[in-house]
C-alpha cells in the first residue's frame, strides 16, 4: 500500500508542479510560443521546400536562413520578400546568390508567424515578430 501511496503523491506533486510552471508563463511567452509553432507549420509548407528543414539554402542557388546579421539587418523588408517575392542578386553569409524567390501570398498573421519561426531557429533569436509589426511593415514595401 505504501507504493501506491508513493507513487499517487509523486503523480500529485509533479502535476501540481506543472501546472505551476505553465500558469507562471505571462502573456508574451504564451504568444511567442503560440506564434513560433503556427510559424513552424507555415515553413515547412511554405518554404521548406527550398531553404531546407535546417534553414540551410541550396548551395549557391538558395540562401540560408542562418545569418542572423542579415535577417536583423533587413527584418522591415523580410515580410515583403515573402509576399512579394524577390529578385536579383543578395549577398548572405558572404556568399552571393541571384536568381528568384516566388511571390507567396501568405496572410499578415502567416507571415507574421512564419517570421518569428525563422528568427528564432536555425540559431537566430530575434523575439516575436507580431501581426502590427508584419502590416506595418507590408504598407512600406519597396
Amino acid at each position: 500500500m505504501k507504493l501506491n501511496f508513493s507513487i499517487l503523491f509523486a503523480f500529485a506533486f509533479l502535476l501540481v508542479l506543472s501546472i505551476t510552471i505553465v500558469s507562471c508563463q505571462n502573456e508574451q511567452s504564451v504568444e511567442f510560443n503560440r506564434y513560433y509553432s503556427l510559424g513552424s507549420v507555415v515553413y515547412q509548407t511554405h518554404c521548406q521546400n527550398c531553404h531546407g528543414k535546417n534553414g540551410e539554402g541550396l548551395q549557391g542557388l538558395i540562401p540560408p536562413l542562418t545569418d542572423s546579421v542579415y535577417l536583423k539587418n533587413n527584418e522591415n523588408q523580410l515580410a515583403c520578400s515573402i509576399k512579394y517575392g524577390l529578385k536579383g542578386q543578395l549577398s548572405i553569409a558572404g556568399r552571393s546568390f541571384e536568381g528568384e524567390m516566388p511571390a507567396n501570398d501568405l496572410a499578415p498573421v502567416d507571415l507574421a508567424q512564419v517570421l518569428t519561426y525563422v528568427t528564432n531557429s536555425f540559431g537566430n533569436k530575434a523575439g516575436i515578430v507580431d501581426l502590427t509589426q508584419v502590416q506595418a511593415d507590408l504598407t512600406r514595401c519597396k
